[in-house]
C-alpha cells in the first residue's frame, strides 16, 4: 500500500501584515535575528512565502516593522505610572517611559540592536521625540535639550541593551544568583591596592537588582537635567 503523503497544515485566517510582523517578533524572541528567515516564518504562518512577500519585500522591512510594532506599544503605554495613572510630572513620565523601554528591551533583546542600527527611522525617532517633549515640559534651556534628550536615550538603551546581553549570555548555564555571587567574590578577592573600589562595592553587585539601579541612575541623570547651572566664569574655560 502506498504511503500516503502528510500535506503542510494549511493556514485558515487571512494573511496579513499584521500578522506576519507578531510571527516575527515571537520568532525573534525565541530565536533571535539570526533564524529569522522567510521560510521559518512561512512554516510558523502554515503559508508560503510568496505571500509573505506580498505584505513584506524583505527583511530588513520586516526587522523595521517588527521593531516599530514594539516601540509604539511601548511608547504608548509609556505615558503613565507603575498604578496605570497618567504621570503627573515629567520627571515621572520620562521615568515610566524609560522602564517601559528597559522592560521591552529585556523582553525583545533585538530591540536594542535594531534601534541602534538606524537610529534615522522612525522606532528610534518616537522614543527621541517623547523624551525631547518632556525635556521641554520641564523647562529646559533650549540649547541643552537637545544634549539632555540624548543624554537620557544613550543611557536607556546603552543600559537596557547590556542588562538583556547579560541575562542572555552570562545566565544561560547559571542563575542570575549564582552569577552574582561568583563575580562579586572575585571582585572582592582583587588586590585590593589596584582595586579599593571595586572590593568595596562588591556586596552591593552581589544583592543589587536590576530595574532599581536602572531608575537610580535614571534619577542621577534627571537631576543634573533640572539643576540650574552657574554661569562659567570666565577666567576659568
Amino acid at each position: 500500500m502506498a504511503t500516503r503523503t502528510r500535506r503542510p497544515q494549511r493556514r485558515e485566517e487571512p494573511l496579513s501584515r499584521r500578522s506576519i510582523v507578531e510571527a516575527a517578533i515571537g520568532l525573534l524572541d525565541t530565536a533571535g535575528e539570526g533564524a529569522l528567515t522567510f521560510r521559518a516564518l512561512a512554516e510558523r504562518l502554515a503559508t508560503g512565502p510568496g505571500a509573505i512577500y506580498w505584505h513584506v519585500t524583505g527583511k530588513d522591512e520586516l526587522l523595521n516593522a517588527a521593531t516599530d510594532a514594539v516601540i509604539t506599544t511601548t511608547v504608548t503605554t509609556g505615558t503613565t505610572d507603575a498604578a496605570g495613572s497618567a504621570a503627573a510630572t515629567p520627571q515621572e513620565a520620562i521615568r515610566a517611559l524609560a522602564l517601559g523601554m528597559f522592560d521591552a528591551i529585556d523582553a525583545h533583546p533585538w530591540i536594542g540592536t535594531q534601534l541602534a542600527r538606524a537610529p534615522s527611522q522612525s522606532p528610534m525617532l518616537q522614543v527621541f521625540e517623547h523624551l525631547g517633549r518632556h525635556i521641554q515640559t520641564l523647562g529646559v534651556p533650549h540649547p541643552a535639550q537637545f544634549t539632555a534628550a540624548s543624554a537620557l536615550l544613550n543611557y536607556i538603551l546603552g543600559v537596557g541593551g547590556q542588562n538583556a546581553a547579560n541575562a542572555r549570555g552570562h545566565h544561560q548555564h547559571t542563575s542570575r544568583t549564582e552569577f552574582l555571587d561568583t563575580t562579586a567574590t572575585a571582585w572582592a578577592n582583587l588586590d585590593p591596592d589596584e582595586y579599593p573600589f571595586t572590593r568595596n562595592v562588591a556586596d552591593q553587585l552581589r544583592h543589587h537588582d536590576d530595574r532599581t539601579e536602572f531608575l537610580a541612575g535614571l534619577d542621577l541623570i534627571l537631576t543634573g537635567i533640572t539643576t540650574p547651572q552657574s554661569p562659567t566664569d570666565p577666567t576659568h574655560p
